[in-house]
């Protein structure tokens, strides 16, 4: 008899594994749907006006794929700071829907770049410009915080989603010209002096952030310092007379072209804003690109900084006609 209470426990509790067993099988975890960029911003509170956006300009379906993408993504007051800072635009609506998507697309680059991953310089954006296949460029300074193109800062870092990266910013990208270039990059800030001395006849700046396009070759800021040291008379820039500075300045920009670096050949004469003058693109070293202005030659050592209205390439001389 206590045999069989034994076999029969025995079986008692082989069936109550089994049943547990096969309950265990039934209880299936839910699929979860992925947290996407478009899907985040829907869901957050401080980016449902973004969320509309990309809704408005029929990018939610690319922003919702595979990616990764790396998206700055302004939040609503952001949006909202972009609405009344013009009087025809009262919603969302009364944007012409290719300057939001250009603007949109000027906040997402290619791939995932996290806080730690960005370094100071120039990303392309997906934001494109007419200019074949060019893209806009994005200026990051790491010099304090991050800023963007001398102006909106990443105030919330890293929100990983599973197509990409979202960095948070206090203010909306808008397209670039050849001058946010100029004004955003410190390296640049003795170009920007010399643009904006208020005793100049032309206003460059003006100019410059017109429809273009152009092409412009920065000096940097040592160009300048040696332009300075090689005049014992000039000491700071105010010291350059006003006629020779804006003869100087007129030489470094080509008007009606957008030259990218693939589009300068080995002897090219590039027509400038200095009346009859012109550059010379020396590419006889396709290693150490040229440019040759008058009795003076300039190493050319960033290319293809792009702008909605022009390219920027930076030079380590300024030229003199």
């Amino acid at each position: 008899m206590k045999k069989l209470n034994l076999w029969l426990l025995a079986i008692f509790a082989l069936s109550t594994l089994t049943f547990t067993a096969c309950d265990d099988d039934d209880d299936t975890d839910p699929i979860m749907e992925p947290t996407t960029i478009v899907s985040f911003a829907q869901g957050s509170d401080d980016y449902t006006i973004l969320a509309d956006a990309v809704v408005a300009a029929g990018l939610d379906g690319v922003l919702s794929g595979a990616g990764p993408f790396t998206v700055f993504a302004p939040d609503n007051a952001a949006f909202q700071a972009l609405l009344d800072s013009n009087a025809d635009w009262n919603s969302l609506d009364d944007i012409p829907e290719a300057t939001l998507t250009a603007v949109l697309t000027n906040h997402v680059l290619a791939g995932e770049v996290t806080s730690s991953d960005l370094m100071s310089g120039y990303y392309s954006t997906l934001s494109a410009t007419g200019f074949g296949d060019a893209t806009t460029s994005l200026y990051v300074n790491l010099d304090n915080g991050v800023i963007l193109n001398g102006g909106p800062e990443v105030v919330v870092p890293d929100v990983d989603v599973d197509n990409g990266v979202i960095h948070g910013i206090d203010a909306v990208i808008l397209p670039p010209t050849v001058v946010d270039f100029a004004t955003s990059n410190p390296g640049l800030s003795s170009l920007v002096a010399a643009l904006t001395r208020s005793d100049l006849t032309t206003d460059f700046v003006g100019a410059l952030s017109g429809d273009g396009p152009f092409t412009v070759f920065a000096p940097s800021n040592d160009a300048f310092q040696a332009l300075l040291d090689s005049n014992d008379d000039w000491t700071t820039l105010g010291d350059i007379p006003v006629g020779t500075l804006e003869t100087v300045l007129s030489y470094h920009v080509s008007s009606g072209v957008n030259a990218r670096s693939a589009d300068l050949t080995d002897g090219m004469m590039v027509s400038t804003l200095a009346e009859g003058e012109t550059l010379e693109i020396d590419l006889s070293n396709p290693d150490a690109p040229q440019v040759v202005g008058g009795s003076s030659t300039a190493n050319i050592i960033a290319v293809d900084i792009q702008g909605a209205n022009g390219v920027v390439h930076v030079i380590d001389t300024v030229l003199l006609p």
